[in-house]
């Protein structure tokens, strides 16, 4: 089954906030062999609000990775309403290593009311993405 993907990007590279970026890498790849089958890099729209979400949409992609602290709450709430599922990744990953961790499950979900991991110091709050990027920055 095929699963088309997007990352706003730079330079090949994850791209540290969604709403600003230029171009996203748009990969088709198959889930059980994990391989890519097809690879574009598309200019994104003007930026308005609910725009590129309803753009991603349009180019049929399912899966979006974004930078950890790079989408704010309306957006990722639009991504989620159009049934787009939203990960994180550390911004300035390169694409391919994104693809890979995403397909094998290593990414954190990003969800409605939980949009921003918090300053590690903060361990009341209660999220996978910021336990995932707490794990990160402890070498976990």
């Amino acid at each position: 089954m095929l699963v088309k993907i997007a990352i706003p990007v730079a330079d090949g590279r994850l791209s540290g906030h969604f709403g600003e970026t230029k171009s996203f890498a748009v990969q088709e790849a198959d889930r059980q062999s994990r391989a890519i089958v097809r690879t574009q890099i598309l200019a994104a729209p003007p930026h308005e609000p609910g725009s590129l979400p309803r753009w991603l949409r349009e180019q049929g992609v399912q899966i979006l990775i974004v930078g950890e602290n790079g989408i704010g709450r309306r957006a990722l709430d639009y991504l989620v309403h159009h049934g787009i599922e939203v990960f994180a990744g550390k911004p300035g990953t390169p694409v391919e290593l994104l693809i890979a961790a995403v397909l094998e499950g290593r990414l954190p979900r990003m969800r409605e009311g939980c949009d921003e991991p918090r300053e590690p110091a903060d361990k009341a709050h209660d999220c996978r993405l910021a336990a995932y990027f707490e794990r990160q920055t402890d070498g976990g």
